[in-house]
């Protein structure tokens, strides 16, 4: 790629200082030039730390916007302003990734394809987890059919007791839910990838707020306020899809399990299996004996020496960057991760009610 991106940065908090900014920074084509945050003294800090040359830095991201000369923006803000602030940046030109999930509902989610295909410009979300090397080699796995058809898998995403309790993660208001729509969200992407099965029938679903209640808790980040807790503290879903498949999907920020994992996926199709509970296990039948494979993914064999691929973090940069450059499909699509927003959503909206919802 010849040509070097000059990006905006909206949003300079955790997810942007660990994760967005780092891997652009490591790519060669690109510079970030603009950065934005309501709290201006953290976008000079996100300018002088990552910035170009003459950065500038804003307090409106819609001034940000204005800048002709930016080729895309990265959002990185709460929940409930990713739509708003997608669509905007769409319409004045700048391609968008915008950090998962989509949007706080399915209707802002469903915006965003229509403002990303009425506009022609490229938009993608922040599911970074489909670039680790387990997943690469899964998905590569099931693209060749060793798997056969997958018509059962679970969804994993759950922590014992690891709720953050900074920002606005435990602010329904702003999040739209919790553990589901935080973390879930990563193992039901995950999961609908590696299917490569988007059109989901049913879904039924609960959310709980039982040890949100607690006071004075163990946490990995220091106890909760009970008070501030407005989301679930674990939610469940059962998703049937058109095709008969079947997905259960499990998610929790404080739940009494042993077995946690985050952003995991158990795969059931009718000529082998895969999990990643134990690194990346793949099973099956041959000669009339069970098998279990477990994947080396990285450089054993010679000491001290473990390799040098690239993060997830920049893999999923610089992909992006090339989709961009060529002109093709971004590796997560709009429409996949609206999909996703939309199941998310029936899982609340089937707690709530109390009844399975139907897709038409």
């Amino acid at each position: 790629m010849s040509k070097v991106y000059r990006i905006g940065i909206i949003g300079c908090g955790g997810i942007a200082n660990g994760k967005h900014m780092p891997a652009l920074k490591n790519q060669p084509n690109a510079e970030m030039v603009a950065f934005c945050d309501i709290v201006e003294e953290r976008a000079h800090e996100a300018a002088s730390k990552f910035g170009a040359p003459g950065a500038k830095v804003y307090s409106d991201y819609k001034q940000l916007l204005a800048d002709t000369t930016l080729d895309l923006v990265h959002i990185c803000t709460p929940n409930d302003s990713h739509a708003d602030i997608t669509i905007d940046a769409l319409e004045s030109g700048k391609h968008v990734m915008c950090e998962k999930p989509m949007a706080k509902t399915a209707a802002d989610a469903r915006r965003m394809v229509e403002a990303a295909k009425r506009t022609g410009k490229k938009l993608t979300i922040g599911y970074q987890n489909r670039f680790r090397a387990d997943s690469q080699y899964l998905k590569k796995v099931c693209e060749e059919g060793e798997l056969g058809d997958i018509y059962y898998a679970k969804a994993h995403a759950i922590r014992r007791r690891a709720v953050p309790t900074w920002g606005v993660f435990l602010d329904e208001e702003k999040q739209g839910g919790g553990p589901l729509i935080d973390i879930g969200t990563h193992a039901l992407d995950l999961t609908l990838w590696m299917m490569d099965n988007y059109k989901p029938k049913a879904v039924l679903g609960t959310a709980f707020h039982k040890l949100s209640k607690k006071a004075n808790a163990a946490n990995a980040w220091g106890s909760w306020d009970p008070e501030k807790f407005t989301v679930e503290d674990s939610a469940f879903g059962m998703i049937t899809m058109q095709n008969g498949a079947t997905i259960v999907l499990e998610s929790s920020w404080a739940i009494n399990l042993l077995q946690t994992g985050e952003a995991k996926t158990t795969l059931c199709g009718t000529e082998g299996g895969a999990d990643m509970w134990d690194g990346l296990r793949i099973n099956g039948e041959k000669h009339s004996r069970l098998f279990m494979n477990e994947i080396q993914l990285d450089a054993k064999g010679v000491d001290f020496y473990e390799g040098n691929g690239e993060s997830p973090a920049d893999l999923e940069a610089r992909l992006w960057l090339e989709a961009i450059d060529k002109d093709i499909d971004p590796v997560v699509t709009p429409e996949q991760a609206c999909v996703v927003s939309e199941i998310l959503e029936a899982i609340y909206e089937s707690s709530r009610t109390g009844k399975a919802v139907y897709f038409e």
